[in-house]
């Protein structure tokens, strides 16, 4: 077998490592296009369960590395004149050229033959089985075959300059300092004795207010100097191709064509400010050995390695996707209390959260957590400092929750000509007494027309009103949890099945006519709707006023209209959905009118003392929707008219809209409206956890967490979550007091034992692998 790799860089010499450690007789060749000794950059970053990878693939190339890294096991966080410093991390630092030479050297007595200051291209080995083509992130190969390859590069806006320094450290460190000019980030960390890594990011107005666009290394060198003046203590900054660049994020659609295959940087792409792009790379060698060793052609090899990498490759990039988002959106976060600040700095990426930190800095959450209680108190006496701030209070006008966890609006499609049955008493009361601080009510309509399915809830008649008073009435003398009756109009995706019968499919039989901003089907299959005019919105109006008004008389503690997934008053939202040339179309400001016309009406007849929400699609998910400055608008508008929370969902607005899907992924648009606007909010999307509840919240991403499908099948969920995290109070029913003290006991004994597993599970630290210094001993 003959391996041709281009590009000797770390993926492609580790790759030829591992296969020639294993087939002695393959032979294989790396063409490099630098010398030797060439290299870019200052250090790499491996993390301790990095390094247990390496360990395992190869245990000489392993200890070679352990030998030469600079080992620390903290992070530590500089924002407006404060320190956080957060442990049990666990990182390794090592030179980027002392990396290529152990490497070099591993591959040498192995026998990989090494060739150095060539330029190759895959026709130069017509007689090799396999090419690897690691030509990095510029990679020739993958630009000549672009077609067949579909390389998506997305240009992040931010710049950055990659500088080092004889400045040493102890832990990966950020600094975080605001000029005139705009907020400096340096992303720092020792790799070896003398030497540093700094990382220098600017927003790209930053870039041009300073000058640093039309300067030179040794300029751009001497200005960062200055801004971290304070931070370098008389250590200077060291270039190397230090030019000022954009981040881009690579994505391939193939990674393979014929007996060539894409590896490391030259087929996908992650962020620096979680450290990846080496990690990435080796990892790609080890994935890629394996499907070689396992067998079969090379060409079932590719497949092999394609199909089983390509899930943990994106997983990576999507990490590094939400972390870069974060720092680009640093000035949103600026006004935050530095512990928030700290505390968003660790969770931005989602691969650490609140648990994680209360195992590895216990300190430091407790100090979250404090932050937290005081800010609920304001100039009263905190009910509890040590209570994680998903079971702190919340307040919305006249409205006392007792915890911020949400039960989410959930259609039931159970509903006989739009009464709600005994199913929906069950379903709310069960979930009334499970320990929740609110419970949404389904997507309930203000008249026939208006609902979704033959099974959605309505509002529209005195006989649906007292069904919804026995709910309501259930739910407030049987728990602490308090109810919002959620009103929309199906518009466009009116008239369809059941979910369990075809989603969003038209009725065969028994439909009805639907009306929508402008009339665009759903789908060819759907209706097409009516174009509303004036006598058509003057009724719905009417509508939503009336519903609201047996919403009060239900008793219902609070009112939200329904403005998103493509309903109605979405359907005027979205310039997708909303093509009108009159007063109610166009810009973003018209296209809000007639919402706002159904607001108003139901503001002006609910109760000043009750709170009112809106949800919204903060994204359509597809070109041409929705954008972020318009949802601020939205958003804001709302605010200024009565509403007082802003329950953010995304998308549904189109059919053929391509969501990015992941866990929690809407709650950065949460996080958008409520940082840049200064407005309440709730998240909602692929939230499954306690745990991934207090992320949020001590993040400031969100006031309060709402959660679907969870609540489907654990009606306890906020009782399970209180007695996991030791809080005894949680309001509970007589009737089963009996049952939740039994489960706070049993709750301490597992939480202990299931402390004492994640300690157990936790990557071995490398601190004194191999004879590795730690950092904290320059």
């Amino acid at each position: 077998m003959r391996v041709a790799v281009i590009g000797g860089g770390p993926a492609g010499l580790y790759f030829a490592i591992l296969l020639k450690r294993d087939r002695p007789d393959t032979h294989i060749t790396v063409v490099e296009r630098n010398r030797p000794n060439d290299t870019f950059g200052f250090g790499v970053v491996f993390s301790d369960q990095t390094l247990d990878t390496f360990a395992a693939a190869d245990e000489p190339s392993y200890n070679a590395i352990t030998d030469a890294f600079a080992y620390w096991d903290d992070v530590e966080i500089h924002v407006r004149g404060t320190v956080h410093r957060v442990g049990g991390n666990g990182f390794c630092g090592c030179s980027r050229r002392t990396l290529l030479m152990l490497l070099h050297d591993r591959a040498k007595a192995l026998g990989v033959e090494l060739v150095f200051n060539t330029e190759a291209r895959p026709e130069d080995f017509p007689d090799a089985d396999l090419i690897v083509a690691a030509d990095g992130i510029n990679s020739a190969i993958r630009a000549r075959h672009e077609a067949h390859f579909q390389p998506n590069t997305d240009l992040r806006p931010n710049r950055f300059a990659w500088m080092g320094s004889t400045r040493p450290f102890d832990a990966f460190t950020f600094f975080f300092k605001e000029r005139p000019e705009g907020i400096f980030i340096a992303h720092c960390y020792q790799y070896e004795r003398g030497a540093s890594t700094w990382v220098l990011e600017v927003e790209p107005e930053t870039l041009l207010r300073a000058g640093l666009d039309q300067a030179t290394e040794a300029e751009s060198a001497r200005f960062m100097e200055d801004v971290f003046a304070e931070e370098l203590a008389g250590h200077k900054l060291i270039t190397n191709r230090s030019q000022w660049r954009q981040f881009p994020m690579i994505r391939c659609a193939r990674w393979t064509k014929g007996n060539v295959v894409l590896l490391g940087d030259a087929k996908a792409t992650a962020h620096f400010s979680i450290g990846s792009g080496t990690k990435l790379a080796m990892e790609d060698a080890i994935a890629l050995h394996a499907a070689v060793v396992a067998g079969g052609s090379i060409q079932q090899s590719l497949a092999r390695f394609e199909n089983g990498r390509r899930e943990a490759v994106e997983k990576i990039q999507h990490a590094a996707d939400v972390s870069l988002v974060w720092f680009e959106h640093v000035r949103r976060f600026w006004p935050m209390h530095p512990t928030r600040f700290a505390f968003g700095v660790m969770t931005r990426s989602k691969a650490i959260t609140y648990d994680d930190l209360a195992l590895r800095a216990p300190a430091f959450i407790k100090e979250v957590d404090a932050l937290f209680a005081y800010e609920v108190a304001g100039n009263a006496q905190p009910l509890d400092i040590h209570r994680p701030p998903m079971f702190q209070p919340f307040r919305l006008r006249g409205m006392n929750l007792v915890n911020r966890v949400v039960v989410s609006p959930m259609c039931q499609y159970s509903a006989r000509d739009g009464m709600p049955t005994d199913w929906h008493l069950v379903h709310y009361g069960a979930r009334a007494t499970g320990g929740s601080g609110l419970i949404y009510t389904e997507m309930t309509c203000p008249s026939a027309d208006a609902r979704i399915t033959p099974g959605c809830t309505g509002l529209w008649n005195d006989a649906q009103k007292a069904a919804w008073t026995r709910i309501v009435s259930f739910t407030h003398a049987n728990g602490s949890a308090k109810i919002c009756l959620q009103l929309g109009h199906a518009g466009r995706k009116g008239a369809t099945r059941l979910m369990w019968d075809g989603m969003d499919r038209p009725l065969p039989q028994g439909g009805w006519p639907i009306i929508s901003a402008s009339a665009i089907p759903y789908t060819p299959e759907n209706q097409v709707p009516r174009a509303m005019d004036r006598s058509d919105m003057d009724r719905v109006v009417e509508d939503f006023r009336l519903a609201a008004i047996r919403g009060e008389s239900c008793n219902f503690d609070m009112l939200e209209l329904h403005c998103a997934h493509g309903y109605l008053l979405a359907s005027f939202l979205s310039p997708l959905t909303n093509t009108r040339t009159d007063m109610y179309g166009g810009s973003v400001e018209n296209r809000l009118r007639f919402p706002l016309e159904v607001f108003d009406a139901m503001r002006a007849v609910w109760p000043d003392d009750k709170p009112m929400s809106v949800r919204l699609s903060a994204t359509d998910w597809a070109d041409g929707g929705i954008s972020e400055p318009d949802v601020a608008i939205i958003a804001r508008t709302f605010a200024a008219h009565g509403c007082d929370l802003i329950d953010v969902s995304t998308g549904q607005t189109v059919a053929d809209a391509a969501p990015v899907y992941g866990r929690m992924f809407q709650v950065p648009f949460s996080d958008m409206i409520r940082n840049e606007t200064g407005l309440s909010t709730m998240c909602v999307g692929s939230i499954t956890s306690a745990d991934q509840i207090n992320t949020i919240l001590a993040a400031g991403r969100a006031d309060l967490v709402a959660l679907a499908r969870p609540h489907l099948v654990d009606t306890g969920f906020a009782m399970r979550a209180a007695a996991d995290y030791g809080v005894t109070d949680i309001p509970c029913p007589v009737q089963y007091e009996y049952g939740r003290d039994a489960l706070m006991r049993s709750a301490a004994r597992e939480r202990a034992d299931l402390l004492e597993l994640r300690k157990r599970a936790r990557p071995k630290s490398h601190g004194g692998a191999g004879g590795g210094h730690p950092t904290h001993a320059m």
